[in-house]
Formats: structure tokens, C-alpha cells, sequence
């Protein structure tokens, strides 16, 4: 292959990359952008549906949350919406499921209660259910119940996504609207980003390309592009994989628990699956692994290199495990994954939800829940949860997106569209982004 030179090269064809595809080629005169995905197919990885919880985060239900933060995911999940619903295929991308936070036991109850007043001002289809109005939307949570229960629930709304088919319909909107100017590369593996002159060159499977602005969107891989490159040494990775348990269909919609606030993990939930119809999914669970990618051992090695072991590391995990509620917490999720066990453990987690469900109802589902890269910040010696972004300011940045990362990745595109524009100083369409994706006529920079 000849080489090529572009305007922007994105590396990471899941939802993240896919969305800024979309947004450069809809709202820019750049006349090159590239994607380079290493799969033949796009969002194969943490974007397909079987790795991640098919959920569009707006933060109404998301007890982790702060306000600030939720509006702050609102807001990027409605550009989502907005998108989506403009599409001829929007029936496959978006679902209506109604969704709830349940909380068992008087003190979460009180931390619902609590919330409800501080955030249904923000969230106006916002609703307190006590346990009858429960049992009418969902009979299954309150059915043999005996604790007291509360739920914050809305109805109406979009609540599950299909970020693969959303992928995918970025990338087939990027060539719609790009033409010629857009290019995908499927297949095609980077393996070395270089600095030449005031750009860069990229070695691929596929040959060389240049490109004067890198982007890239591939969960902990871009990690492992950055430190390469020499930046990001200040972090470290703790691999969170996450798997899933199937029932017979038990729920009508999504019902979230309450976050334990001394867990960094996510609490678990149920939903109907979007990929498997007839099924409810249960989990995630969490597990430590030592892999970028779940079930692709390859990433072993490349794990090594980004983990970048030291004192600051050592602190991190010993604070973590000195935890006597974190070191049982992660010690259970290890059982979890044993065959002869797990179902029977994880039967009490998911009773939290459902309690009359049975052993019998409960099935391990085998080959389903990815790996979300969840940093540890050196310097802080402490967890970096949530995104990150490494944008030195010379034509790079490094996305690492772990949840809401997919809710957000139109917002996040933006942001990266507009370090781009300021780098190559090409015109952006402001209007018509804010127009299409915001529901106003004003710019969004």
C-alpha cells in the first residue's frame, strides 16, 4: 500500500472512534479523515452489546452519581437521542424500557428518599415508587419481599442502546455525508505512531500513513500508544472485566441497585438483554484480569507494559486490599467466575433484585462481559475512575473510555473535534452541530 496522508487519523473503531468520524466528516472541511480498526468488523470489542451493559446513561438512576455529574451525562446522552432519532434505522438503535434504582432496607430507602428531592427538579419524569406502585411496575422485586423497598423510576424515556448497531451507523452517516473525504480501514492493525515532522506517521498491517492529527479511541490500548510515545507514564491499569448471568424473562425493564460508595465497582443490575430476546441478564460482576481485551489472551503481554509496576502501584492495590469491604468484595467476584460455584454465589446478588428467584432460574453467560480500563493515578496513588484524556497539545490524544463512555461519546467527540479545529484550523459548522445535536441554534464551543 502506497502511503497515504490525512488530516486526522482514528485509531479505534467502537463507539468512541466511530462518533468523532461522524462529527468530523458531518461538521468540518477536513478533506481526510481515516479510521483505522485492527478487526474486519467495527465495535467488536467493549461496543458490542454482549461486552457492555446496553445502557444510555442519563444519570436520574445512577446512584454513583453527583448532580454535577449527571447533568453533566444528561446532557451528552440527549445528544444520543438526538442523533439516533433522526435516523431511518432509530427502532434499532433505541429502546424504551422503563427504569428504576431500587433501594432495600432502611437506609438505602432513605438514600432514594433523599435523592429524589435534589435531583427530580433536573429530572422532571422522575418518580418516587413505594413498594405497591413497585409491584404494579415490576411484580418480580416485590414478590416475597419482606425488607422495605423504595424505588426512583421514570418511564417513557430512552433507556438501552444498541452501541454496536450505533457504530455502525456513525461510520455508514460518516461516508454518507463525507464521501471521498472519509475513509475506512477495517483489518488494518497500527502498530507504531512515530513523530515525523508536524505530524506523524503510523506503521500498520497495511502498510504507512501519515497523518497530521492522531486520535485514539481504543479503551486500554490507548494507553499502551501513549506511553510508547512517552506520555502517560503517570498511570498505571487495573483491567476490570465484568460477566453476566441469564434468567428466563423476569423483569419488564432495567432495575439498577444502590451503589455501595466503598466500592469503586459498579452495583449490579437486571434488564431484558437487546441481543438475546426472551432473556433477563443479571450482573455485572467484576473481576481483576490481567488482559486489555476479555478472552483475548494476545493482550496478556501488552497488559505488562502499560501495568508499569512500581511503589505508587503497590500503594494503590494496598490501600485497595486493606479495605476489609473492597478485599471481600473482590475476593467474592473471584469466586464468582468458578464453574461449581458461582451460580450458587451469585444467586444472593441477584435475589437483591429478584427474591424469589431459584437456583435453577440462573444461568452463567458464557462468553458475554468485556473489560473496562480503570486507571490508577500514580501521582495520587489512587483510582482514576470514570474517562480519561491524555491530550498533550501537539496534534495527540489518547481517549480512555470506560462507562458512561459510550452514553457520552458524542460529548466527547465534540471536545476532541474542537482541539482538532484549534491544532488544524480548519471550519467547523457550529450552527448546524448545535442545531442537530444540542436542539438549539446556538454553538455549542
Amino acid at each position: 500500500m502506497a502511503t497515504q496522508h490525512v488530516d486526522v487519523a482514528i485509531i479505534g473503531g467502537g463507539i468512541s472512534g466511530t462518533a468523532l468520524l461522524y462529527l468530523l466528516a458531518r461538521y468540518t472541511d477536513l478533506s481526510r479523515i481515516t479510521l483505522l480498526e485492527k478487526y474486519p468488523v467495527l465495535a467488536q470489542v467493549n461496543s458490542h452489546g454482549r461486552n457492555n451493559s446496553q445502557t444510555l446513561h442519563c444519570g436520574d438512576i445512577e446512584t454513583n452519581y453527583t448532580l454535577e455529574k449527571a447533568l453533566q451525562v444528561q446532557k451528552t446522552a440527549r445528544m444520543v437521542e438526538r442523533y439516533a432519532e433522526a435516523q431511518p434505522e432509530r427502532e434499532r438503535l433505541l429502546f424504551r424500557y422503563p427504569k428504576m434504582a431500587l433501594g432495600v432496607g432502611e437506609r438505602e430507602c432513605r438514600e432514594l428518599r433523599e435523592r429524589f428531592e435534589l435531583f427530580s427538579p433536573h429530572y422532571p419524569g422522575m418518580r418516587l415508587l413505594e413498594r405497591e406502585q413497585i409491584a404494579r411496575a415490576e411484580p418480580k422485586l416485590a414478590e416475597g419481599r419482606r425488607e422495605e423497598i423504595v424505588a426512583l423510576a421514570t418511564r417513557g424515556e430512552t433507556s438501552a442502546i444498541d452501541f454496536n448497531a450505533l457504530a455502525h451507523s456513525f461510520a455508514e452517516q460518516a461516508r454518507a455525508c463525507g464521501g471521498e473525504r472519509v475513509a475506512l480501514q477495517l483489518g488494518t492493525e497500527v502498530k507504531a505512531i512515530e513523530a515525523s515532522g508536524e505530524g506523524y506517521r503510523l506503521s500498520t498491517s497495511r502498510g504507512e500513513l501519515r497523518a497530521n492529527f492522531v486520535v485514539v479511541s481504543a479503551g486500554g490500548h490507548s494507553l499502551l500508544y501513549a506511553q510508547r510515545l512517552g506520555y502517560g507514564r503517570e498511570y498505571s491499569c487495573l483491567p476490570i472485566a465484568g460477566s453476566f448471568y441469564y434468567t428466563p424473562p423476569m423483569l419488564n425493564g432495567k432495575v439498577y441497585t444502590v451503589q455501595n460508595p466503598k466500592l469503586p465497582f459498579a452495583a449490579i443490575h437486571g434488564d431484558p438483554d437487546l441481543l438475546e430476546q426472551g432473556k433477563t441478564r443479571f450482573g455485572p460482576t467484576a473481576l481483576a484480569l490481567p488482559l486489555l481485551e476479555r478472552h483475548n489472551l494476545r493482550t496478556f503481554s501488552e497488559y505488562l507494559e502499560v501495568l508499569r509496576p512500581d511503589m505508587d502501584v503497590a500503594r494503590v492495590m494496598f490501600n485497595l486490599l486493606g479495605e476489609r469491604e473492597i478485599r471481600n468484595y473482590m475476593f467474592k467476584n473471584m469466586l464468582f467466575e468458578v464453574p461449581l460455584l458461582r451460580r450458587h454465589l451469585f444467586l444472593k446478588e441477584a435475589q437483591k433484585i429478584v427474591p424469589s428467584l431459584k437456583l435453577e432460574d440462573l444461568t452463567f453467560a458464557k462468553g458475554i462481559g468485556g473489560i473496562r480500563p480503570v486507571l490508577i493515578d500514580k501521582a495520587n496513588r489512587k483510582l482514576h475512575l470514570g474517562e480519561a484524556r491524555i491530550a498533550p497539545g501537539n496534534g495527540l490524544i489518547f481517549n480512555m473510555t470506560p462507562s458512561p463512555g459510550a452514553t457520552s461519546c458524542l460529548g466527547n467527540a465534540e471536545n476532541d473535534l474542537n482541539r482538532i479545529a484549534e491544532h488544524l484550523q480548519c471550519t467547523v459548522h457550529r450552527d448546524r452541530l448545535a442545531a442537530e445535536l444540542h436542539g438549539t441554534q446556538e454553538s455549542a464551543a
